[in-house]
């Protein structure tokens, strides 16, 4: 980190082309806000606070920053030119003589730390009054073009809108981030004028200034477009987003985690994952979900902030939301568990089982076919096939408590509130609406009745011509 180099990132523009009442840079791509991932590379190449340029929606953009940076404020959105105006009061009142000034855009997530530092160290070494980042695009569409004189100096940069037909067929344009001599870029500011067909602060309009004053512009392109894409469509989104997406799932790779199809895989990069795991195709890992170390997670599992300690198995098509499952647990396969529900060690939660709000203890089972809700779970409980916990009343819910090592039959239902105590049994088919004692046998079945012959009796009836 260079403690020398000021940031100001640019965040004022609301992006029209996103078709969105939120604006582009809270716009999220692999769980996080597009402004975080320019912050964090910020804080990699500076040990200052950046200065973010904001506007639109500045409180709801300022809530989100929080102290990560400091602001600035631009009430009208004239240019790039005129949002660095704005972050040029805290830069004089701060102002350290030789000091650097990078710019970036909050809507570039993508950008490397190792192209930034190769850009500030270009800068320095070639005692550039500024130096800029350029891309090479096939189709460039609405980029600044990167004008250079026959020696391959840069002379100027021609915004899209003012470019000639001459002038838009360059492909080398301009990636939007700069590196100034702050004295430079201070002093320059002032003279930016308006004489544009937008009526705007061009920042790009200093190129001219500085190379007048008989100073040195520079450039570096950069070794893959991707780094400098923006974020002002749906479809820029989708692309950055799927960036990201790879970036993340290469880094957990490096860690030791196995993706069997790593392209059809979908994880936040905000997911941790333990060494020596395997992740199916199809899976969605979002938000703060933390997976221990040999753990397998089948095609088509969604997790959002869910922990999962070692070597747990999560089955085919099994969701998980705000969940904590622990040590050799077996979930799924087409399992749900909904927040709040904490699983034991070596507890098997199987198919097509509900869970909310539902502690289980250690070995505790419910195998299938199960509706398990506000209840606490003993170590070692059996619950068998089609048991459900009748938690509501229609007003309020209501807890139920099974003991350790209670026997649950197929096909209970257990009304809420109540408790079964320690080791005891209830028969298949019972309906509970009392606590149970301790090692007690409880039933609530109909008294079976058997008629003897009566469906011979049936079919000759039915035999009968009418």
């Amino acid at each position: 980190m260079n403690e020398n180099l000021e940031v100001i990132i640019l965040a004022a523009g609301l992006g029209t082309r996103m078709k969105s009442a939120t604006i582009k840079i809270l716009h999220h791509a692999a769980g996080r806000p597009i402004i975080d991932y320019v912050l964090d590379l910020a804080a990699e190449v500076s040990g200052r606070n950046p200065i973010v340029v904001v506007g639109h929606q500045r409180e709801a953009v300022q809530q989100a920053i929080g102290d990560r940076a400091r602001f600035a404020v631009q009430e009208q959105q004239l240019g790039t030119g005129h949002a660095v105006m704005q972050a040029a009061q805290l830069l004089e009142s701060e102002h350290t003589p030789g000091g650097t000034v990078l710019i970036l855009s909050g809507d570039v997530p993508l950008t490397r730390r190792e192209t930034l530092q190769s850009l500030v160290e270009q800068h320095r070494r070639e005692a550039n009054a500024l130096t800029l980042l350029s891309m090479k695009l096939d189709q460039p569409a609405m980029y600044g073009r990167i004008v250079r004189d026959a020696d391959g100096t840069v002379m100027r940069i021609v915004e899209a809108k003012d470019a000639s037909d001459a002038e838009k067929a360059i492909q080398e344009v301009n990636a939007g981030i700069y590196v100034f001599d702050s004295a430079d870029l201070l002093a320059n500011l002032r003279q930016l004028s308006t004489d544009n067909t937008q009526g705007e602060y061009y920042l790009t309009d200093l190129i001219g200034m500085i190379r007048n004053a008989g100073k040195r512009v520079g450039a570096v392109v950069a070794a893959d477009p991707v780094e400098a894409l923006g974020v002002n469509s749906r479809g820029e989104l989708a692309i950055v987003e799927a960036e990201i997406q790879k970036r993340v799932v290469q880094k957990l790779m490096t860690e030791g985690v196995t993706f069997r199809n790593p392209t059809t895989v979908v994880v936040d990069s905000t997911v941790s994952i333990g060494a020596d795991s395997v992740v199916y195709p199809f899976v969605t890992i979002e938000g703060t979900t933390r997976i221990g170390e040999r753990c397998v997670i089948e095609p088509g599992a969604h997790l959002i902030n869910v922990t999962i300690g070692n070597d747990v198995h999560v089955k085919t098509g099994t969701v998980a939301e705000e969940s904590t499952i622990a040590d050799s647990s077996v979930v799924g396969p087409y399992a749900h568990l909904r927040p709040g529900t904490k699983l034991g060690e070596h507890v098997k939660v199987g198919n097509f089982v509900e869970t909310k709000k539902a502690v289980f203890g250690a070995g505790a089972k419910a195998s299938h076919l199960s509706y398990i809700g506000d209840a606490e779970i003993g170590a070692d409980v059996n619950i068998g096939a089609g048991t459900i916990t009748c938690n509501y009343d229609g007003v309020n819910k209501h807890k139920t408590v099974l003991e350790d090592g209670v026997f649950i039959g197929s096909d209970t239902q257990l009304v809420a509130p109540v408790r079964i105590g320690r080791g005891a049994y209830v028969g298949a088919g019972s309906t509970i609406t009392m606590d149970v004692p301790a090692d007690a046998l409880a039933l609530s079945r109909v008294p079976q009745k058997i008629v003897e012959g009566w469906a011979t009796r049936r079919r000759e009836k039915l035999k009968k011509p009418k």
